[in-house]
């Protein structure tokens, strides 16, 4: 252990009971070509972490980086037992105006985390605790939608000084069954229902099949293109437009496609590609991230979600999963389906002197919160007004870089 680790580590031990922490050593990086050297440590390391989901894979995150980390500070806190690499915070400085340590992968990442190895989960977790407050010297530790039970949770419980707990995104998850069984689930007339619309998606001879792993890139570039395609006029997620978002799932997908993390779906029509869509899957956790279905499918009366969701489920029950995500999102198609409700965490930790910036964050994300709820509920056109806006945008974004890549 390094003079400087060592200081780091005093400095910053958990005043609650912790696991002892011999011959564990915390490391800071800066370097982003270090971060992309990681990959096989980071990878053993998340498959020997059991709450791990697929947004901590080194693919996502380091891609993630590429894409959306320019103007933010790389910070990774890695702790290494010996020459093994036992726990890693993936975060990132930025300022909000005050400086905040974040997650990597913040907006377009359902679940966030730590890592830690199972193996010596205490102790990594201290050692990530001690190393985070060091980290955050001079900022507020702002941890976003951590699901229930994850890694996280076990470095906030050793956190020294102030913290809050908030709620944050609404995630929907289902038990992994097959579909079948998922059906039986439900209420008689519902049941009936379901059923009535596979019979459907059979007599219109929709078939579906993986996409191999040399395939995969321009299937998820189709599938972008449908997805845009099926919400056109009705408000699509601007960034799912913008050209950094499909650099980024090109080039995450491509690699998890190829390590088992992820799955490319084609559902045809003949030989007609009439929908795509993409699956995430962890050691206990599979969620259907996004799709793109072509319009006519929903000319001919297809039900999207249940095709999807058949899909799903079955390389959720095959592969060993037992989660079914829906992801975040609260909307009522879900609800039919009866999943759990899971309510991510928001954890905003700081140093005892930084305790005031403390309260002026939170109070900073309530006036938020209390301004967005105004928005939706007295000024539902402004809302509307801004996603055909932020739509305008990206699409002229789009086309900038599409003009870029052609010359």
């Amino acid at each position: 252990m390094t003079a400087d680790t060592e200081a780091a580590y005093k400095e910053a031990a958990p005043a609650r009971t912790a696991p002892a922490v011999t011959g564990l050593t915390v490391r800071l990086c800066r370097d982003p070509d270090r971060f992309a050297s990681l990959e096989p440590e980071w990878d053993r390391l998340y498959r020997r972490c059991r709450t791990a989901t697929p947004f901590q894979t080194h693919a996502w995150l380091h891609s993630w980086w590429l894409s959306y980390g320019a103007s933010a500070r790389l910070r990774l806190l890695l702790a290494y037992r010996g020459n093994r690499l036992v726990g890693a915070a993936p975060l990132m400085m930025t300022y909000r105006p005050l400086p905040a340590l974040v997650f990597l992968g913040g907006g377009i990442s359902d679940y966030q985390d730590v890592l830690i190895d199972d193996s010596c989960a205490g102790a990594a977790a201290a050692g990530l605790a001690g190393g985070l407050r060091r980290a955050a010297r001079r900022a507020v530790v702002d941890l976003r939608e951590v699901r229930p039970g994850a890694a996280a949770e076990r470095v906030v419980q050793l956190w020294r000084g102030p913290e809050q707990r908030l709620g944050d995104s609404v995630c929907l998850e289902l038990p992994a069954l097959p579909f079948d069984a998922l059906l039986r689930r439900l209420p008689g007339p519902a049941a009936r229902r379901s059923r009535a619309k596979v019979r459907k998606l059979d007599a219109l001879g929709v078939e579906y099949r993986g996409v191999p792993d040399p395939e995969v890139p321009e299937a998820v570039l189709a599938m972008l293109r449908l997805h845009c395609l099926q919400w056109q006029g009705r408000g699509v997620t601007p960034e799912h437009r913008r050209p950094r978002f499909a650099e980024h799932l090109v080039r995450a997908v491509g690699r998890m496609a190829m390590t088992g993390d992820a799955v490319v779906t084609e559902y045809r029509r003949g030989s007609r590609v009439l929908a795509l869509d993409v699956t995430l899957t962890s050691p206990e956790l599979a969620g259907g991230y996004l799709y793109g279905a072509h319009p006519e499918l929903r000319a001919a009366k297809a039900d999207i979600t249940t095709m999807l969701l058949r899909h799903d489920s079955d390389l959720a029950v095959e592969s060993g999963r037992g989660t079914l995500s829906l992801l975040r999102g609260n909307e009522d198609y879900k609800h039919h389906w009866r999943p759990v409700t899971v309510v991510n965490q928001r954890f905003l930790l700081a140093r005892e002197e930084l305790a005031p910036a403390l309260r002026l964050y939170a109070g900073q994300i309530a006036g938020r919160a209390r301004l967005a709820e105004a928005a939706r509920s007295r000024f539902p056109a402004l809302l509307l007004w801004r996603s055909r806006l932020n739509n305008v945008r990206a699409v002229a974004g789009r086309t900038a870089g599409a003009g870029r890549a052609a010359r």
